[in-house]
């Protein structure tokens, strides 16, 4: 597994562009990898996850991207990365697979998650008998919000710690982020011509410390994501040790 970090030039007309359309926005990282083989989900078989990022010491906005291949970057448009004075590596990309083989049950991490926390209405089941897919509505409620990583952590091999002096209060802050929005044309048939379709979703920041409780099914969800949204900058869950800082 490889992680990039891309630290964006705010002036290029390219990065203003993608910053405001995730459809557009996943184009960008997506060019950056192999094209996959017919029938098979690009983003998915190259496992490629990603969030925006802002550094509160530097000021930098970044992109942060995890794939199973290593990316080529030299693919983006001309300047739409920044000419860093500081001397940071820009692009960085580095293998992770030695802190991925590293992890053990039981072992204590610091984390860092951004997320599309939703829930499902009006699940009805059609004529045909089948389950129809429900609506996906944003969980706006903090308390809600974090329940709703309690639950992905029974999925993904990990338990959220309790704060010391509160137990049962999970040591986790919320961070509500900018709505992330974007077009996506839906492919046209016969029937029904082509038209846009507007993405909205709600962004939710989750940092915090987890305990492994499942190392395969912690990996799963290391390399897989966590939560809706993937394709458009939601789902990358990041890891270091417990001392360490994201």
């Amino acid at each position: 597994m490889f992680l990039s970090r891309l630290i964006l030039n705010p002036r290029g007309k390219a990065v203003q562009r993608d910053v405001t359309d995730c459809q557009q926005l996943h184009r960008t990282i997506m060019s950056a990898f192999p094209r996959a083989l017919e029938g098979e989900g690009p983003r998915e078989h190259l496992g490629v996850l990603y969030r925006i990022e802002e550094s509160r010491r530097t000021g930098y906005t970044s992109i942060i991207v995890q794939s199973k291949v290593k990316p080529d970057w030299s693919r983006l448009e001309a300047g739409y990365l920044l000419e860093t004075d500081d001397g940071a590596e820009n692009p960085a990309c580095r293998s992770i697979d030695e802190l991925l083989g590293q992890i053990r049950q039981g072992m204590v991490l610091r984390f860092r998650l951004m997320a599309n926390p939703t829930r499902k209405i009006c699940t009805k089941s059609g004529p045909d008998g089948r389950r129809r897919h429900g609506k996906r509505v944003d969980l706006r409620d903090e308390r809600l919000q974090t329940e709703w990583l309690r639950r992905k952590g029974l999925q993904g091999g990990f338990e959220l710690l309790s704060v010391t002096t509160m137990p049962g209060v999970a040591d986790v802050r919320t961070t509500l982020e900018r709505k992330v929005t974007g077009l996506r044309v839906l492919a046209d048939n016969e029937k029904t011509p082509s038209v846009p379709r507007k993405l909205t979703f709600q962004g939710v920041t989750f940092d915090g410390l987890l305990k492994v409780v499942d190392v395969d099914k912690f990996r799963e969800a290391l390399e897989g994501g966590v939560g809706p949204a993937k394709a458009y900058g939601f789902g990358l869950l990041s890891v270091v040790p417990h001392r360490d800082s994201l």
